[in-house]
């Protein structure tokens, strides 16, 4: 379908359930994602490594004790705005308690996001998402990038509201450590 097509078809404003529902009736696997601008994202399915690299950020802290319940891959989550709210789909999320069941959970609770970096969401990820969570007050957000190391960078929000980068280190090396020694 063409650009112009699909723009035939896109209602002038989409909202958040606009959004939901597109990625409920993608068969392909697509992530739609949305800034508090209003800015449409269509993410790529992610491939093989990807889902590699979540499922052992998923069992490294399951295992480490934090509840399945708390621990969540590819769950909504809302991004508050000045003009409106946004939507994005984090890869893996970390909660202080379950979130609420809907489409896009309120951030209030959420300890971490995780980002793994898929060819072209390099600048999404490094720079759109890093000011969107900070101003969200998102407490820590990491970047796992698809370099040969598969490193990741751990940002904590600052007293500015923020990001700091505290750490980068090869997913191996974090791997070894035990998550208390990175989440608050």
């Amino acid at each position: 379908m063409s650009a112009e097509a699909v723009g035939m078809h896109m209602p002038a404003v989409v909202t958040l359930d606009d959004v939901a529902a597109m990625n409920a009736a993608d068969p392909n696997g697509h992530r739609y994602e949305t800034s508090p601008e209003g800015v449409l994202s269509v993410m790529p399915p992610p491939d093989s490594e990807h889902a590699m690299i979540a499922s052992r950020l998923f069992a490294w802290l399951i295992m480490a004790g934090w509840p399945a319940e708390q621990v969540l891959q590819v769950a909504g989550v809302r991004i508050p705005g000045p003009d409106g709210d946004g939507g994005r789909i984090p890869d893996l999320s970390v909660w202080r308690k379950p979130p609420s069941r809907s489409v896009w959970a309120a951030v209030t609770e959420i300890v971490l996001v995780v980002e793994i970096v898929s060819p072209g969401s390099e600048a999404m990820d490094s720079v759109t998402k890093v000011r969107e969570y900070a101003s969200a007050g998102i407490p820590q957000y990491w970047v796992v990038d698809r370099d040969g190391a598969q490193t990741v960078t751990l940002h904590r929000l600052g007293g500015d509201g923020s990001y700091e980068e505290c750490a980068r280190m090869p997913l191996a090396w974090l791997l070894q450590t035990v998550p208390g020694d990175h989440l608050d």
